[in-house]
């Protein structure tokens, strides 16, 4: 197929070199929405209440902050945090003076966050005081110049770490003007690390014009305005949040960040849900699953009248739409990538076609159709265009203003990426069908991922360090279906005859913890032997079928 023409026409007298700059967002929010709320739940529980003007002067305090910690345009500042008004007011100061904010997921192992760090060659961190902990194993690997501790006590909690700051210290002993520059709106102002395939995670650097024009997808996908109220439930390290605290920041809507939860303790999301009047949320099916049990065992059952969830990562089963509808909670279904700042898809129901309410509810659980203007493709392995039948299998391709064209100094770009020039695209690496309406349905992943409570995790990778244990034969790990967390891994060990009997369970965990975090670590089964293929590979697709109801039927017993 011959590439397209690239036509220059005739100069427009438009401000065309006008720069999208993140930090624009809040100062126009500071300056026609300033009163509006901003909330953040702290570790006593409490809410601390600032404003978008209030929040602006911080960030402005914040920037005056960074420069006297050295910190440069071109810098990258990790940040290790939980979804509070600090990790936000990191995004615009970091950004603001034209350095790169490494959004660390601190769920990864150690290893994983000190190449992440290495990699992006991070100058500072900044850390909630409960990650001080992994902060110090990853500092002890890179030694970062400065570490910023980010805490509601007045006092820097005691750490080994010989570069310590308090951020709320910084803070007040910096000025409160700051003339922000304009920042080409190609540079880049936030990274994440996608672990989404087998190794250590990739980079994607994201530009300020994608971050501002994503935001403005979002609106018109998922109608937004300043009435509104969001709880920000998605971790602000996951692709930025899904870019909801800049979209909520664009309209002037009410934020809310309820920091440190847990889903075994979900009455203080709840309470914020009602108490703070919230209309819009996000998160994983996992989460809202677990909302929707808690909503259902309360004796007085609340009915919100207004509330709107987008919910991605993965499908969100049918039961859940229908159990949160009873609530009078809206599930909006979205579809994205960390590769993709992550929106690119959207199910926005088409009523003018006059489909049945079976009908209607199939098409409610699928992805969605592309966010303007993301083009896709959807092709076989020879790259031929698959037909809308909603049956035929293939791999979903994508570009657009915020989709990513490369990896960050990664030779891995090679395989994720065809064409060249402004016929780029990114391979998904997920396996779809499209529908005659041109709706998108995720059917697997074309690697054998897994997915675990809205997180990636490597089979290839576990099963390479489970062989490294020298009294493994042979190991090879599938996902199955889990009734709390999506997928689970379930490990299959072969150990080698002189060992046989002499292996324990507790044995391999501990020695995968070296290479992995503890929330990755598998279900472990020993077998005589694996099933294998023709070719010889493990029969991963005989093991899924044989398991597939391994953890519902133990969940069922229990």
């Amino acid at each position: 197929m011959m590439a397209k023409v690239f036509i220059k026409g005739l100069p427009s007298t438009m401000m065309d070199d006008f720069q999208l700059n993140v930090i624009n967002l809040l100062q126009h929010a500071a300056e026609n929405y300033g009163e509006r709320e901003i909330k953040s739940r702290k570790l006593d529980g409490k809410l601390e209440v600032f404003n978008y003007k209030t929040i602006y002067e911080r960030v402005k305090r914040l920037a005056n902050a960074l420069e006297s910690l050295g910190v440069k345009p071109t810098d990258r500042v990790g940040v290790l945090g939980f979804n509070t008004h600090r990790y936000f007011e990191a995004y615009f100061g970091i950004s603001g003076i034209g350095a790169v904010m490494v959004e660390m997921n601190f769920r990864l192992s150690p290893d994983e966050l000190s190449y992440i760090a290495k990699h992006s060659k991070v100058k500072v961190i900044f850390a909630d005081e409960q990650l001080i902990p992994i902060v110090e194993k990853v500092n002890d690997k890179v030694n970062s110049d400065k570490v910023v501790i980010m805490t509601d006590k007045e006092r820097t909690p005691s750490t080994k770490i010989s570069k310590v700051y308090h951020y709320e210290d910084l803070l007040k002993s910096s000025s409160p003007n700051y003339d922000f520059p304009i920042i080409d709106e190609k540079s880049a102002c936030f990274a994440c690390y996608t672990s989404g395939t087998t190794g250590m995670p990739k980079g994607v650097y994201y530009s300020h014009r994608a971050i501002v024009l994503h935001s403005m997808a979002v609106i018109q996908a998922v109608p937004v305005n300043a009435n509104d109220a969001l709880l920000q439930l998605v971790p602000m390290f996951h692709a930025n949040g899904w870019g909801w605290p800049f979209t909520a920041t664009m309209v002037g809507a009410k934020q809310v960040f309820p920091g440190q939860y847990s889903l075994d303790n979900l009455k203080p999301i709840i309470d914020l849900l009602i108490n703070e009047n919230i209309t819009i949320s996000n998160g994983v099916p996992t989460l809202w699953i677990a909302i929707h049990n808690y909503l259902s065992s309360l004796k007085d059952k609340p009915k919100f009248n207004n509330l709107k969830v987008l919910i991605g990562g993965s499908e969100p089963p049918l039961a859940l739409i229908k159990g949160l509808r009873e609530f009078g909670i809206e599930v909006i279904h979205g579809y994205g990538s960390t590769e993709t700042t992550p929106l690119s898809h959207i199910n926005v129901i088409k009523y003018y076609l006059g489909l049945s309410q079976e009908e209607y509810e199939e098409l409610k659980s699928k992805q969605g159709i592309p966010v303007f203007p993301i083009q896709r493709k959807t092709v076989t392995p020879d790259g031929r265009d698959i037909p809308w039948d909603n049956k035929t299998i293939g791999e979903l391709l994508e570009r657009g203003p915020w989709v990513v064209k490369e990896y960050y100094n990664d030779p891995r770009t090679l395989e994720s990426f065809i064409g060249e020039g402004y016929e780029i695209w990114w391979k998904s690496g997920n396996a779809v069908t499209v529908d005659k309406y041109g709706y998108i349905k995720i059917a697997d992943r074309l690697k054998d991922l897994i997915k675990s409570g809205g997180e990636w995790i490597s089979s290839v990778d576990m099963e390479n360090f489970l062989m490294a244990h020298p009294k493994v034969l042979e190991a090879t790990v599938v996902g199955v279906p889990h009734p709390k967390w999506q997928e689970r891994p379930l490990a299959f060990v072969v150990v080698k005859p002189e060992y046989k009997g002499n292996v324990t369970k507790e044995e391999l965990l501990e020695h995968l913890l070296k290479r992995l975090a503890k929330w990755q670590l598998p279900e472990i089964i020993f077998t005589d032997s694996i099933p294998k293929t023709s070719t010889g590979k493990f029969d991963k697709k005989v093991l899924r079928e044989q398991y597939k109801d391994y953890f519902i039927k133990r969940e069922m017993i229990e």
